[in-house]
């Protein structure tokens, strides 16, 4: 008697991947958890350059501060009433004293435009530079 041959089929099986997707997750999972970043930052050799040796002068009182009021008719410093040849002295001797403080200028409403000029005038003659206008 002969035998018969068996003839063997192949199908393509299926490949389950969810299985693998799992376990490609969880490696991926530990080796992110379990690894330790290097501080690139902090092995960096940067070489700055020295700071300039400056020697700065260093100021002993700030510079002073003077309010001059311009009014219709008449000037005031510090609040004080005076007369335009006054006010010149003062600013001279202000100069006299440190030609780099502050001269605040306040004009009112009703002043006049020749009153700050001639203020402006006098700081320019003392070489008052620092000089602010205010009006009000």
């Amino acid at each position: 008697m002969a035998r018969k041959k068996r003839t063997q089929e192949w199908h393509a099986g299926e490949l389950n991947l969810t299985a693998m997707i799992d376990v490609a997750f969880q490696l991926l999972n530990f080796f992110v958890i379990t690894t330790h970043p290097v501080d690139v930052f902090a092995n960096l050799d940067v070489f700055r350059p020295q700071p300039e040796k400056v020697i700065t002068k260093q100021e002993e009182t700030p510079p002073l501060m003077y309010e001059v009021m311009v009014y219709k008719d008449g000037f005031a410093m510090q609040k004080r009433p005076m007369g335009l040849p006054e006010l010149d002295r003062k600013l001279e001797k202000i100069a006299g004293i440190d030609k780099g403080s502050m001269i605040v200028v306040k004009c009112t409403g009703d002043s006049t435009h020749a009153g700050l000029v001639r203020v402006l005038d006098l700081c320019a003659k003392n070489e008052l530079t620092k000089i602010s206008i205010f009006s009000f």
